[in-house]
């Protein structure tokens, strides 16, 4: 088997994170990763941030909990420390696509370098939200975007998931 088949078998997604920050280099890589994923007619839509200031990440974090319906102590993020936002260009018509594609290839890229990830939804809502339109404005990210996901991204804290069966009838044939 093939390194790349086995990271795409091997991957899991990972809901417990040491505080631990993952190396710039680790970082580089993985959105590296996200800036060579297949886009529609290569227009790469998709934009990243990769957000690893603890204040930012909390305040995602606490917006996303309060769209869950939860209380904002409760963080979707697992502990993850950093998080990478994917959100893209909805003048694109292969938009949902294209950031999807880049989100595969954040976590195939995390476990790569030793890292676990997940994705973590919401980041339309967030992103449709006024503080979140206020935190691009902040950035200087102008355009019309919408929040794809977010990809948490950290050290793994326990034992790495286990493989879960794969269902039957997933794969038909037409010869």
């Amino acid at each position: 088997m093939s390194e790349v088949m086995d990271k795409i078998i091997t991957r899991r997604s990972v809901r417990a994170f040491t505080d631990e920050m993952p190396t710039e280099e680790q970082l580089d890589t993985i959105l590296k990763a996200g800036t060579f994923a297949a886009t529609g007619m290569n227009r790469q839509s998709p934009i990243m941030i990769a957000v690893t200031d603890k204040k930012v990440r909390d305040e995602l974090s606490a917006m996303n909990a309060r769209i869950m319906g939860k209380d904002e102590s409760f963080d979707p993020f697992y502990g993850a420390p950093a998080v990478i936002i994917v959100l893209a260009d909805k003048s694109v018509g292969t938009y949902i696509y294209d950031g999807s594609l880049v989100m595969g290839n954040l976590m195939l890229a995390a476990h790569d370098v030793g890292l676990g990830s997940c994705w973590i939804h919401r980041a339309k809502e967030e992103f449709e939200s006024e503080e979140g339109k206020a935190l691009l404005a902040k950035l200087g990210i102008t355009g019309d975007y919408e929040g794809i996901g977010h990809c948490v991204v950290g050290h793994i804290k326990g034992d790495y998931p286990a493989e879960k069966p794969r269902k039957e009838n997933y794969v038909y044939y037409i010869k």
